[in-house]
């Protein structure tokens, strides 16, 4: 890694009722996340607890991410998907 190219990361870790249903609704909000600013997400569920997803992404633009992350539109889109648990995420700074 090199402290030359860093870069603005978002993680989230939240719980969900179903991780099929929920992952269908995280993929069709692909472009809402990229015109965000928030691209390159990897998510990652609990082995013990498929449930319990974790999601790390780049993030272009910290201001459009927390706008994105504040919206109406973002907190119906995870009630329909099925999120249950609260929404925690963070915003970050890491080296590449």
């Amino acid at each position: 890694m090199s402290a030359q190219h860093p870069t603005e990361n978002l993680t989230i870790h939240h719980k969900v009722k179903d991780d099929p249903t929920w992952r269908k609704g995280y993929d069709e909000r692909e472009t809402s996340r990229v015109a965000a600013g928030i691209a390159n997400g990897k998510v990652f569920r609990g082995a013990e607890d498929l449930n319990d997803v974790r999601i790390l992404q780049d993030v272009a633009d910290m201001g459009r991410a927390r706008a994105w992350l504040t919206g109406e539109d973002l907190k119906a889109a995870m009630q329909k998907a099925g999120v249950v648990g609260p929404k925690l995420s963070r915003l970050g700074l890491s080296s590449r």
